[in-house]
């Protein structure tokens, strides 16, 4: 009893180290006006650390889930009934839009894998324009993927729409960010904590319930997946769910950030300086492809520029949001197609991606079989 003691006043202290490297980063990230302080600036501090510091760094992966749940959470909030009816509408152009995408960049991916040498998979996942830590956790739970790579290919391109996508939406290739003639304003108001209670108790229970759930059904990143779809009925059924405070999703996104940064392995990365070169050329690549595919929503729905390009961005529904927000854009058009895709992505891509990983698995045995 007294060794398995020890063993986790160790782990307490580890993790503390490792809480304390992250928080230094965060507040790093917040001071220079970084884009997603909390996350990214973890993230970072953490990679650093643990090469720096003697200490093994620890950071549990329950503290990773408690994140996802809050995240997934604040998504499955945005599933409103006024989003699944423009959902249903544009269905078409958003299966069109999102499938494209994924071709292009799993040939894009393809092409790499030659050009690299970098195996074909892991590629294909850090190609895939999903969010960031859903992707992650697709690479995470897929045998065989260098999760380095994944993470560095998937953080790079996140970076890029993070800086480039509001740059293009403000500047005069899209009219300086002209009011789109939708008219479609949203109000948000800051919430806070005392606007929680007891709704909140009723969504936590039931988010949490569905993330078991879905662990013990072997479904795709449960613990973003179940709290979604538990959010979602219940704020159809008619059930209010209160918005997050700032703070809340801060701890969230610090909670997935240090994880992230520990997961990371950047001696692992073969040929660093190709791997840089084809990570931003992979953000570059998927940036301006977004910006074709928006010329067919201009042309079919009479969309605005700036809507339609941030509808096919493949940016995450908060980073997206929050510009469109800006603009004035039509935000339900926005929030629905980019809900599209993740939905599609979470749902179709692991189960495509596991026959084709095994399919590729299987040809590889038979050619060796020929060869013997």
């Amino acid at each position: 009893m007294r060794k398995v003691s020890i063993q986790q006043d160790q782990l307490l202290i580890r993790w503390m180290l490792t809480a304390i490297i992250a928080l230094i980063g965060g507040l790093v990230f917040l001071l220079l006006h970084i884009p997603l302080p909390w996350l990214l600036g973890p993230m970072t501090a953490v990679l650093i650390g643990s090469r720096l510091v003697k200490v093994k760094l620890y950071w549990p992966a329950y503290l990773r889930n408690s994140g996802l749940i809050v995240v997934g959470y604040t998504i499955g909030l945005s599933l409103t009934v006024n989003a699944l009816i423009q959902m249903g509408r544009q269905l078409p152009s958003m299966l069109l839009m999102t499938v494209l995408t994924l071709v292009l960049s799993a040939l894009f991916a393809w092409v790499v894998s030659k050009m690299t040498g970098i195996d074909y998979p892991t590629l294909l996942l850090g190609s895939t324009p999903g969010g960031l830590s859903q992707m992650i956790i697709l690479a995470e739970e897929t045998p065989g993927v260098e999760l380095t790579v994944v993470t560095f290919f998937q953080v790079t391109r996140l970076i890029m729409i993070i800086f480039f996508v509001p740059l293009l939406v403000f500047s005069s290739l899209f009219g300086n960010g002209v009011k789109d003639g939708s008219g479609s304003i949203i109000h948000i108001t800051a919430a806070s904590w005392g606007d929680l209670f007891p709704n909140i108790l009723i969504f936590a229970v039931a988010a949490i319930l569905l993330a078991n759930i879905g662990k013990n059904i072997k479904l795709p990143t449960p613990f973003l997946l179940g709290p979604i779809i538990a959010t979602a009925i219940l704020s159809i059924a008619g059930v209010h769910g209160p918005q997050i405070p700032s703070l809340l999703l801060d701890v969230s996104q610090f909670l997935m950030g240090g994880y992230i940064g520990l997961m990371m392995k950047p001696e692992q990365l073969h040929n660093k300086t190709r791997a840089v070169l084809f990570a931003l050329l992979s953000g570059l690549v998927l940036i301006a492809m977004s910006w074709v595919l928006s010329f067919i929503l201009i042309a079919f729905y009479h969309a605005s520029s700036v809507s339609s390009f941030l509808s096919t961005a493949p940016g995450g529904m908060d980073q997206m949001g929050i510009v469109a927000h800006e603009l004035h854009a039509d935000l339900s058009m926005i929030t629905g197609y980019q809900m599209f895709r993740i939905f599609f992505i979470l749902f179709a891509v692991p189960p495509v991606m596991k026959w084709l990983f095994k399919r590729r698995f299987m040809m590889r045995q038979m050619n060796k079989e020929r060869r013997a």
